[in-house]
């Protein structure tokens, strides 16, 4: 059979054993549900509770400041489309929001809707969406500057999912927490953070009062735990309306019944992706380091996109000249290599990654980049069968290329 090499990690992760160990219970013998209040109803809730304070726990956060959702992008659109709405009717002018270029979809996309007043309610907001540099890096001082006296909503995610570049969370929420006490003095509102941390929940400490924020998103399916799980912090006192609507669950901001199951793996989850994060990390960055230097080394006109040093560990993003990416991928998966070109969220379209566009890439090349994300069933064995394999495809592809673009490694 062919060998199966998966190296898209941050697209989405298999399922742990432990994590489907944990979750068998509620599939079909404790099924009931939550707010029933019989005893498989009450059975249930209390492992759903159990789930909940887990999280809290690993966070650093109250019981109450866990809300479960079905996804990250859920909860993305539910930190920003939420408090964006829940303070609109409280301010006397449009409401400002700051966020990044470099933000998943779900963030980016939440904000422009609130720019349209048929989105927004009442009267559309103002954005800023500042620009990174390039490595993906965002200074704390570009969101003082941009900050205004109606901004009231900041979003910076923690690490990005295209180039593994790491943001510094902790500095900008110290950042704000000092401005939010300048701002009280003038009576101007106050100024919520909310970072999207789906990347870097398996790498980097997710203790939200170190990161000093308001909202955390984080999501099941990056970390070895079920697909259609999430969680959503929001620090008590942070206003929030709800964005689906119903029987009033999770505390009324996310109504449904709750996913008994997916909630339990995703506690599961996180709780060994926090207790392992540390030796993951470093075995994950000496791979991804090797398969780094050697892809440079072996193949010309090739170069690291994203942070050389403030990076997540399992992130390898080349950026391969005279290729088309596509394509690349097609010959990889012959060989049963599984990457992608970019965000896993665009991979269905060609319209060029805006991660690599606001880190000034030229539309011309960004097609050839290639985005290799280890994990846990990663080895050297399989960073030796890539740079078996990699090395004469693209060589065969810049043979029947067209292109032949000028190359300068700064």
């Amino acid at each position: 059979m062919k060998k199966l090499i998966y190296l898209d990690y941050a697209a989405t992760t298999p399922l742990a054993p432990e994590v489907k160990k944990a979750m068998e219970p509620f599939w079909s013998e404790n099924f009931g549900n939550p707010s029933s209040i019989y005893q498989s109803g009450i059975k249930a809730k209390n492992a759903l509770g159990q789930a909940r304070q887990k999280i809290a726990k690993i966070l650093g956060a109250g019981e109450t400041e866990i809300i479960f959702t079905a996804g990250g992008t859920e909860s993305a659109n539910l930190a920003i489309l939420g408090l964006s709405r829940a303070i609109q009717k409280t301010l006397k002018k449009p409401g400002h929001i700051i966020t990044t270029k470099i933000e998943h979809p779900a963030v980016l996309n939440s904000v422009l809707a609130l720019e349209e007043p048929a989105c927004a309610g009442r009267e559309s907001f103002n954005v800023t969406i500042l620009p990174v540099d390039k490595y993906g890096l965002i200074a704390p001082e570009q969101i003082k500057k941009a900050v205004k006296p109606e901004t009231i909503l900041v979003s910076v995610m923690y690490a990005n999912n295209e180039i593994g570049t790491i943001e510094p969370i902790a500095e900008i929420g110290k950042l704000l927490k000092k401005i939010n006490q300048e701002r009280k003095t003038k009576n101007l509102p106050k100024i919520y953070f909310h970072t999207d941390a789906c990347q870097a929940a398996g790498y980097l400490d997710l203790n939200v009062e170190k990161l000093g924020v308001d909202l955390l998103t984080l999501n099941g399916s990056k970390i070895y735990g079920p697909k259609g799980s999430a969680i959503l912090y929001v620090r008590a006192g942070t206003p929030l309306k709800p964005i689906i609507f119903g029987g009033g669950q999770e505390k009324g901001l996310r109504s449904g019944t709750e996913n008994v199951p997916a909630y339990i793996g995703l506690a599961k989850a996180l709780e060994l992706a926090q207790k392992n994060r540390k030796k993951e990390f470093q075995r994950l960055e000496k791979l991804s380091q090797n398969l780094t230097e050697r892809i440079l080394k072996i193949i010309p006109k090739t170069f690291l996109n994203g942070h050389p040093e403030k990076r997540l560990p399992n992130n390898v993003n080349i950026t391969i000249l005279d290729i088309e990416g596509e394509a690349l991928l097609l010959h990889l998966d012959q060989y049963g290599i599984c990457a992608s070109t970019g965000s896993a969220c665009h991979s269905q379209t060609l319209q060029p990654s805006h991660v690599l566009q606001a880190i000034g890439l030229p539309r011309e090349i960004i097609h050839g980049s290639l985005r290799l994300t280890l994990g846990r069933e990663t080895t050297k064995k399989d960073i030796d069968y890539v740079l078996k394999i990699l090395p004469p495809i693209v060589k065969k592809l810049r043979q029947l290329s067209p292109i032949n673009l000028p190359f300068k490694n700064d």
